[in-house]
């Protein structure tokens, strides 16, 4: 049976997971220890605080917080009381989470008190939650009953909405990715078949909640198997390496640097527990894979590729498959999910991972998604007789800095906004260590002169750290083609070479 038939509901699948491992270790996240029929009370008791605090079904419910076992409670709890999932990226900062948080129009707000140092009421019209005091919202759930709390688990169903995931784009706002829970729960319990999670696994969990890796492929994978979840809030060598070892934690997905920043630390020590690793969303080197296996202990090494508007998977390798096949490809088509290569080498999807558009965008989804079905991913490629996948380049100027994606279009409008810049082109540039950092070049304003350093501390200040240019470079002009658009390939070969 699928996924989406079986349970119906992320709320079914909590009861679900109760019920079949229920003794079993469910959260581990410091001294707090949750076995599956704990998260499943504990949830059962947000979700009736959640409605009680005036939540009706269909409302958006937001999270802006690190990874934490309050994370995940608070957003099951969300969704079982039929609520809208809106996660917000930890590095936005503050004009940029307000955007979300206005568009989605959030009637709730989890976060934490120390978080960014944020004042969240002045954002939002709903209530703000704050995390570190869970107890103090949870009083709440005394006046809603075990029975109000069912009747509504069983009015949702697999076609209604689960989350709104935003994500920038091209436009330079973000847009919001809107998925239900059939395609959440059909398309994660098929990743996690091919990736072989069972139950008994330790799954330390470094992407993060806000991202669809640690979201769906993280603790909604972990509860559909019956593997324990650890999760971890900022990644950080040493303290994921002392992890590993004191949870015997055996699967660790991650983007490439992850693996790289471990093999690269002579002193990480035995990490024997550790057989399971899948990886994309960037370039990922067959000597890497090799060293993994070699140097490491994974005995399954994945590489998959996906993105949001797709519920997150599109294409996977398979455990059998070998090194180079993992390393130079993103797999094949995952079942039921149609993948070609239009005329002109872009990667179209068409299946029930197709997300149901973009939040209120009718415009942009009709430009995603054509007439006959097919998401056009922006992604150039080229398919082999296997049908296996390779990523060649893409449609649009989008880079990836370790894991996260960057878009130019939005990083220019930012930098625009500076006094001095009076034109800004933004490219990716390889770098060792994330795989792609972005490279600026601007023009000065008549009279101006533009600090570097000023204008990337200034860009510190109003963009998550992973869209800040790493290097800015003053120019009297950008290069331009006839009808006056800017001609990246030459920018991106320049920032290659200096």
């Amino acid at each position: 049976m699928r996924g989406d038939e079986r349970w119906r509901s992320i709320g079914g699948l909590v009861r679900d997971a109760a019920e079949r491992f229920g003794p079993g270790e469910a959260v581990v996240d410091g001294d707090t220890r949750l076995s599956f029929s704990a998260l499943a009370a504990a949830v059962d008791q947000a979700a009736r605080a959640v409605m009680a605090s005036g939540v009706e079904r269909g409302d958006r419910i937001s999270i802006w917080a690190p990874n934490s076992w309050e994370w995940i409670v608070a957003a099951l709890g969300a969704l079982s009381a039929g609520g809208v999932l809106v996660p917000i990226n930890t590095r936005f900062k503050r004009n940029e989470a307000a955007y979300v948080l206005e568009k989605s129009g959030a009637k709730l707000v989890f976060t934490t008190s120390d978080f960014l140092g944020v004042d969240y009421t002045a954002m939002v019209d709903g209530d703000v939650v704050d995390l570190r005091r869970w107890s103090d919202f949870t009083e709440r759930s005394d006046e809603v009953s075990l029975g109000e709390l069912q009747a509504r688990n069983e009015s949702v169903s697999s076609d209604d909405l689960s989350d709104i995931m935003f994500t920038s784009g091209t436009t330079g706002k973000p847009k919001g990715v809107m998925t239900t829970h059939g395609q959440t729960l059909r398309v994660f319990d098929v990743w996690a078949d091919v990736v072989g999670l069972a139950e008994g696994d330790r799954y330390l969990i470094v992407n993060p909640f806000f991202h669809t890796f640690g979201y769906k492929a993280g603790f909604i994978a972990c509860l559909m198997r019956g593997a324990t979840i650890v999760p971890h809030d900022v990644f950080d060598v040493p303290q994921v390496l002392d992890k590993v070892r004191a949870e015997r934690v055996s699967v660790l997905p991650g983007p490439p640097t992850l693996y790289q920043s471990i093999l690269n630390t002579p002193e990480r020590g035995d990490l024997d527990s550790l057989r399971l690793a899948v990886t994309g969303a960037a370039v990922v080197p067959v000597e890497l894979v090799k060293r993994m296996r070699d140097e490491l202990t994974f005995e399954t090494i994945l590489t998959a590729y996906g993105l949001t508007e797709a519920t997150g998977v599109v294409t996977m390798c398979r455990p059998e498959d070998d090194a180079e096949t993992i390393a130079s490809t993103s797999g094949r088509a995952i079942p039921d999910v149609e993948v070609k290569i239009t005329d002109a080498g872009e990667i179209v999807v068409r299946g029930y991972n197709v997300m149901q558009g973009y939040y209120q965008d009718p415009v942009a989804t009709a430009g995603a998604i054509d007439a006959d079905g097919w998401l056009h991913t922006g992604d150039i490629g080229v398919m082999d007789e296997r049908g296996y996948v390779r990523i060649t380049d893409r449609l649009k100027d989008m880079f990836i800095v370790g894991g996260f994606n960057a878009y130019p279009a939005e990083i220019e409008n930012e930098l625009l906004a500076h006094p001095s810049v009076a034109q800004a082109a933004v490219v990716g540039m390889p770098d060792e260590r994330m795989g792609e950092v972005g490279c600026a070049f601007v023009v000065p304003r008549s009279g101006a002169t533009i600090d570097v350093d000023e204008l990337i501390a200034w860009a510190k200040e109003r963009m998550a750290n992973y869209k800040v240019p790493r290097r800015v470079e003053v120019v009297e002009a950008l290069p331009l083609n006839a009808s006056g658009k800017v001609l990246k390939f030459e920018l991106r070969e320049r920032a290659k070479h200096a």
